[in-house]
């Protein structure tokens, strides 16, 4: 949290220099490192220091699917990319803007049916 700005803004200097795929490898490992870091160790500290029985539940309907749909993704992703050469061109720029759209499209019209608010 807080590191996406910086992290655009190291990826646009870069992507101008002519290092498109530095920018790339830069946002996405961005990322991992926020999945395997920074979800686990705030659990892992909660479970050490606990002030409450030690469990960590996430009460949220629908998780496998979501799952599922990012594994689905991420494939459609690799997919593309070996597609386009595994180079960084105009039609890649694209087709991840539309693969994004998708996701939040899905993440919305799910979010619609499973909250009681929007009934």
């Amino acid at each position: 949290a807080g590191t996406s700005v910086p992290d655009l803004f190291s990826s646009v200097i870069v992507a101008r220099m002519g290092q498109g795929d530095m920018a790339v490898s830069s946002s996405i490992g961005s990322n991992i490192f926020d999945i395997l870091v920074g979800l686990p160790l705030p659990w892992l500290v909660f479970l050490l220091w606990p002030s409450t029985p030690n469990v960590v539940t996430i009460q949220t309907q629908g998780i496998w699917q979501s799952i599922f749909i990012l594994i689905g993704m991420l494939v459609a992703i690799i997919a593309i990319v070996h597609c386009q050469g595994w180079k960084m061109t105009k039609t890649l720029g694209g087709l991840m803007f539309l693969l994004y759209f998708a996701f939040l499209v899905q993440a919305f019209v799910m979010e619609y049916y499973r909250n009681p608010c929007f009934g």
